[in-house]
């Protein structure tokens, strides 16, 4: 999208500067895939910390011109150093990837029905979950899950590498070079974290679905009912066709799903969760202040809340809704080095690269009227602090990515699609292996 973007501003003669940022990009991204497509000024910025500075260089008339030439010497030196380092990387056919795909004794497999599509009682829901028959499937909402039961469930490491601090919680407290820092940081995060937990300043939501499923080649299909006679939905993937040699598979998450002709009914789950919902007017009032350090501090608070959110919501998945995992007995850190069983990958992450397929999920679980999360156009999520994404139960399903694809692949997915190649290219321009 961001190189659409820098396509679109040089088509229609911009001239005004592009600042790239984001959880999905980097500098090298920009150097390599952005910058080149716009002649104006494209520049990285780390976060949003950064964008003042950044701003006062390009509004200032003594700086400007040195400043952007620097960045533009700057990237030229990074894609030049890229094509150094690039080996020329051995590829498969999408019929040789086809071949090479992961597979199992599908016989010897008995997928796990969703527990709660048999014992839907109060106890099972925690007071906190309603449940519908819809779409095919079960979905489960909570308009009001307790952030208290999530903080032990947060992963801080991201927190820290979210303001440059690199380094592993705990072990960063104690860090020479970036110790005294963090602890001041992590100590200030402690005290909006009780605070906001307390004051209720943000509002958990989640909506979760099984639906049954089976698989067709590298697509998964989702049936109207049980009976499995109607095909409601396809869900598309990518396969990977990195060269293997046999050693290993070339993935589709499709794999993991029991195929159609398989005879066994399986299971694909859903999920969307938002921790955002009430933080708009903390983050304005801190803004009316300009509090630039409580804005970042709480946004990036509301993103470590969303993904333990995400995290707890796929624990009850495992052991309590779904079952698969019933006797799971995992502390945290066991859970943030996922050593649970299955996976949960999200639409536009490296396993699932194509956005679109979210406007899917959300078809499904409705998390726009039901939680109030809505889509954009290019298929980000508002408010910003949420985790979406599908549930696989196959204790042998592995999180991968699909690396770059080839052009068959690309012309195989969008007469799947139903789109033209030039829509599929602009979707998967990030994982072409190919100049569009």
């Amino acid at each position: 999208e961001m190189v659409h973007v820098a396509k679109e501003m040089e088509r229609q003669g911009f001239e005004i500067p592009l600042l790239i940022g984001g959880a999905t990009t980097s500098k090298v991204h920009t150097a390599v895939k952005i910058e080149p497509q716009y002649h104006g000024a494209t520049i990285y910025v780390v976060d949003a910390s950064r964008a003042v500075g950044v701003a006062e260089n390009l509004l200032s008339a003594e700086r400007k011109q040195a400043y952007i030439a620097d960045i533009k010497t700057d990237y030229n030196t990074i894609r030049e150093k890229r094509a150094s380092n690039q080996k020329v990387k051995k590829t498969a056919t999408l019929t040789q990837a086809r071949e090479n795909r992961w597979t199992t004794h599908w016989a010897d497999y008995q997928p796990t029905k969703p527990r709660v599509l048999e014992h839907n009682n109060p106890q099972m829901l925690d007071d906190y979950f309603t449940v519908e028959h819809k779409n095919g499937g079960i979905i489960l909402q909570a308009n009001d899950y307790p952030l208290a039961d999530l903080m032990e469930r947060i992963d801080w490491t991201p927190f820290f590498r979210s303001w440059e601090l690199a380094g592993f919680y705990p072990a960063i407290l104690e860090d020479e070079v970036v110790g005294e820092e963090a602890t001041k940081l992590f100590k200030d995060a402690q005290t909006m974290l009780t605070q906001l937990v307390d004051e209720q300043w943000l509002t958990a939501r989640a909506v979760l679905g099984l639906f049954p499923a089976n698989s067709q080649g590298d697509d998964i299909v989702l049936y109207q009912d049980e009976t499995r006679d109607k095909i409601t939905m396809t869900l598309h993937h990518l396969r990977q066709q990195m060269a293997r040699n046999k050693q290993q598979a070339n993935y589709c998450l499709s794999d993991f799903i029991a195929p159609e002709d398989s005879g066994k009914a399986d299971w694909l789950g859903a999920f969307a969760v938002t921790t955002g919902i009430g933080i708009a007017e903390h983050i304005a009032a801190f803004k009316a202040q300009y509090d630039d350090y409580q804005v970042i501090l709480l946004e990036a608070l509301a993103d470590r809340l969303a993904e333990a959110l995400a995290e707890r919501m796929h624990e009850k998945m495992r052991k309590v809704f779904w079952a698969y995992a019933e006797d799971e007995q995992l502390d945290n850190q066991a859970i943030i080095k996922e050593k649970y069983h299955g996976i949960r990958p999200a639409p536009g992450y490296p396993a699932c690269p194509d956005h679109t397929e979210k406007a899917k999920l959300w078809s499904l679980l409705e998390p726009d009227t039901r939680i109030d999360l809505h889509l954009t156009e290019s298929f980000a999520m508002l408010p910003a602090a949420a985790v979406s994404g599908w549930y696989f139960s196959h204790p042998n399903a592995r999180y991968f990515g699909t690396g770059k694809i080839q052009k068959d692949q690309v012309e195989d997915y969008a007469k799947r699609k139903g789109w033209s190649l030039d829509e599929a290219e602009k979707w998967l321009m990030p994982v072409l292996a190919y100049d569009s």
